[in-house]
């Protein structure tokens, strides 16, 4: 046995939670979950990235410093910048923070805070802070000979909550005569009605942190810096790494603080205007939502925060989800990135289909009803006949790899593929002519059509029709289509029934978007089988839900479903009732 078998962290370390964002299983294009800003255009950046100079020589901030000091009108001894504002917090809580120490500081508030202190061996001591005043009294009275750092976040992330600068005030005074460091992260303060750096690097034993990731969409680069306190600044720098922001990095940041303070205090007012316009939105969807000043905004909807997530999701939306936190449990919290206006716009209609969606659209094979003796059987028997033997995994890879919606020309190709450029490689007619001829059944013999079976109940379609519009978005033809609805029982049910003749085939979105039309709506969930359901879908902005056809093996179906966009996968469509709103 070697030595380091028995190998062990610190206590410490032990129990100290990974830091991680939550990996979302669909494909995500926006994200909205991390706060970040819009970035400057890629020619301004590759100009700022050019004055970096040479990548062999060890970087220096002492320029950079020196044009924040400026800005803030203090001494350049008062700045120091770090890697982003996190690394800016861990070296005050490692400057001050020590076993038999504590730190005050809201709750819920930025996790680093916890992470850090706790890290270095001290005492949490947390005071509830949702929204509404800064809770002053409640703070000072956490205060006694141990504690040595007071920690406010304003705007307080993740609830966009913001101090006056009065209660500031009232909390600065109250700590006068303690021996305590006063941290006021600052992370978020371009977005809010009233910026208290200026003032607050003015108080004794004060240091503000700011980043360049927020509001300056510089995140990727990692830049912040601390202003404040010249003997907090200097402990700062002892336990710090001496060179932990990269040239490259200094030389945008640098760049950006000269050039594109306009463009960034535009991005701000940008995010203001965004951040109000979601919040209406969301009150108006019957969420709860915590008045914010920062670029995000937290927001309960209902208690189906986790749901409404995995369906935004499905619309390549991430937002940050708070589950089993013990004060955020349900919550959401939704970045305003500022940016093109079309953003916002996607994301408030992704919100509107989610939270409360107008319609919902049905596949019928895989969904509706049972086609797994039916179609799919047509496609082996139909290749069978042309001398090509298809198995059910080879129909299941074809519809997994998607453009596989129609049936006829999908036996079509596996049959093509499987001769090759022999003579005698049938036309597609050809095979749509046995394909139907096996299907519908011929001289007296009864057509594969008459092993499908229902996959759900009238009773429950009556069920979501008396709540909205329902519609059938199929690749069947209108014939069979028609004649399913008939003879199941389920006229009536349906305001639009779209089939093979009225649009083209899904992925393309236009039968989805047919669909909303006809039934005059613009929010809507689509229940489909397939990738194809999925993926059209996702591109008519309608919220996809994938459902686990009969026969597949449920948790490969469920993971191709969610890596094609599903927001949710279910296992069967009855189980609907337990997610619609």
């Amino acid at each position: 046995m070697s030595a380091a078998d028995g190998l062990l962290p610190a206590a410490r370390v032990a129990v100290a939670p990974e830091y991680k964002r939550r990996p979302a299983p669909q494909p995500i294009d926006l994200r909205l979950d991390a706060n970040e800003g819009s970035p400057p255009d890629a020619a301004w950046l590759a100009r700022a990235l050019a004055g970096a100079g040479s990548v062999a020589q060890y970087p220096t901030a002492a320029e950079l410093e020196a044009e924040l000091a400026e800005r803030w009108g203090v001494t350049p001894d008062r700045v120091v910048v770090t890697a982003g504002a996190d690394d800016a917090i861990q070296r005050i809580v490692s400057g001050v923070i020590e076993p038999g120490r504590a730190a005050v500081i809201t709750r819920p508030t930025f996790e680093m805070i916890d992470r850090d202190v706790m890290q270095a061996g001290g005492e949490v001591r947390a005071v509830p802070w949702m929204q509404g005043p800064l809770p002053v009294g409640a703070m000072l009275s956490r205060l006694d000979g141990r504690a040595a750092l007071v920690c406010v976040v304003s705007p307080n992330n993740p609830t966009g909550a913001a101090a006056a600068r009065a209660e500031l005030a009232q909390l600065w005074a109250g700590t006068a005569r303690a021996p305590v460091v006063r941290l006021l992260d600052a992370a978020y303060a371009e977005f809010a009605d009233d910026d208290a750096t200026a003032w607050a690097i003015e108080q004794p034993a004060t240091v503000v942190t700011r980043t360049f990731s927020k509001a300056w969409g510089l995140a990727g680069l990692r830049v912040g810096y601390a202003v404040g306190d010249a003997r907090v600044i200097g402990w700062m720098r002892r336990v710090g790494q001496p060179y932990a922001v990269a040239r490259t990095s200094i030389a945008v940041a640098l760049a950006a603080h000269r050039e594109r303070r306009a463009a960034t205090e535009a991005t701000a007012r940008a995010v203001r205007a965004q951040r109000a316009s979601l919040a209406g939105v969301l009150t108006g969807l019957g969420a709860q939502v915590v008045p914010s000043e920062a670029n995000f905004v937290l927001a309960r909807p209902g208690g189906r925060g986790a749901l409404v997530a995995q369906l935004l999701a499905g619309l390549g939306i991430a937002v940050r989800r708070y589950d089993g936190h013990p004060e955020l449990d349900g919550w959401l919290r939704i970045g305003c990135p500022g940016g093109a206006p079309e953003v916002g716009a996607r994301v408030e209609r992704a919100l509107r289909a989610a939270i409360a969606p107008e319609a919902l659209l049905l596949d019928m094979d895989g969904v509706i009803v049972d086609v797994s003796g039916s179609y799919r059987a047509a496609i082996a028997l139909t290749a069978e006949s042309f001398g090509v033997r298809v198995t059910p995994e080879d129909v299941r890879a074809a519809k997994a790899a998607g453009n596989a919606n129609n049936d006829w020309t999908l036996t079509h190709r596996l049959v093509a593929a499987a001769l090759g450029r022999a003579q005698g490689v049938p036309t597609l007619a050809e095979v749509t002519e046995r394909f139907e001829r096996l299907y519908q059944g011929e001289n007296g013999v009864a057509g594969l059509r008459h092993r499908e079976s229902m996959l759900i109940d009238r009773g429950a379609l009556e069920g979501w029709a008396a709540r909205m519009k329902l519609a059938v978005v199929t690749g069947r033809p209108r014939a069979d289509a028609e004649r399913l609805i008939r003879e199941r029982g389920l006229e009536g049910l349906f305001g639009a029934v779209v089939c093979m003749e009225d649009a083209p085939v899904k992925p393309d979105p236009a039968p989805v978007e047919l669909a909303l039309r006809r039934l005059g709506v613009s929010s809507a969930w689509m229940v489909g089988d397939t990738v194809d359901d999925v993926a059209a879908a996702r591109a008519a902005g309608v919220v996809p839900v994938g459902c686990v056809a009969p026969g597949e093996a449920p948790e490969r179906a469920r993971a191709v479903l969610l890596g094609a966009g599903a927001g949710v996968v279910i296992d069967r469509l009855g189980e609907l009732r337990e997610i619609l709103p």
